[in-house]
């Protein structure tokens, strides 16, 4: 029992500093439950999609991924273009604000289908992902022998805890954000942050 409690904490732990840092997918989740847009979903999305990288990277498939560098580069090429792009639609927000991205709440009818589409994206398109999910989170996972599974699993307790924290409480910050002021120093970090990784992603590959 108490080696089970001490596995499970330490992938909590470890998955926790491995996502906790602000990057593109968490800059989109903050938007998004700041808005009250599809938070549900983006926050499912991110929670049930690290849950299947931290399974494969348990599972031993990083050694795999590892194999082929080849196409960690391209999905680098391809997600640092997506980022590049998500960026610069921020950086118009910033310059050019519209009316409706201005409420907290309220948000359009119909922006479920993009948010869902732009999360999956964010997400499944972002080599870090499987270079710090996969690949070092199941390194990590590999030296607990025979408990890395429930070290997995309390990687993926982290992975649900943070983005339903981060989704659902950025709420609070509603009343702040009612000031168009605000949301353009938000976009505007949302900018510098999709700008940076995508630049950086490009150049990496």
């Amino acid at each position: 029992m108490h080696a089970s409690l001490s596995a499970a904490l330490a992938g909590f732990g470890t998955g926790l500093s491995l996502i906790v840092a602000i990057g593109a997918q968490n800059a989109f989740v903050l938007r998004q439950g700041v808005r009250r847009d599809a938070v549900l979903a983006v926050v499912g999305i991110c929670a049930v999609s690290d849950a299947a990288l931290i399974a494969l990277g348990v599972g031993g498939v990083g050694a795999l991924v590892a194999a082929h560098p080849a196409a960690v580069t391209a999905v680098g090429w391809i997600g640092g273009a997506f980022l590049l792009a998500y960026g610069a639609l921020a950086v118009r927000r910033v310059i050019a604000p519209a009316g409706e991205a201005l409420r907290a709440e309220g948000a359009a009818s119909g922006s479920r289908r993009r948010a869902v589409l732009t999360c999956l994206a964010m997400t499944w398109l972002n080599p870090h992902v499987y270079l710090d999910t996969v690949l070092l989170l199941g390194s990590v996972a590999a030296g607990q022998g025979a408990m890395r599974w429930t070290f997995g699993l309390g990687a993926v307790l982290a992975s649900v805890c943070w983005f339903a924290a981060l989704g659902f409480g950025s709420r609070l910050l509603g009343r702040l954000l009612a000031r168009p002021a605000a949301w353009r120093v938000l976009d505007g970090l949302v900018a510098a942050t999709m700008l940076t990784m995508g630049t950086l992603l490009i150049a990496g590959g």
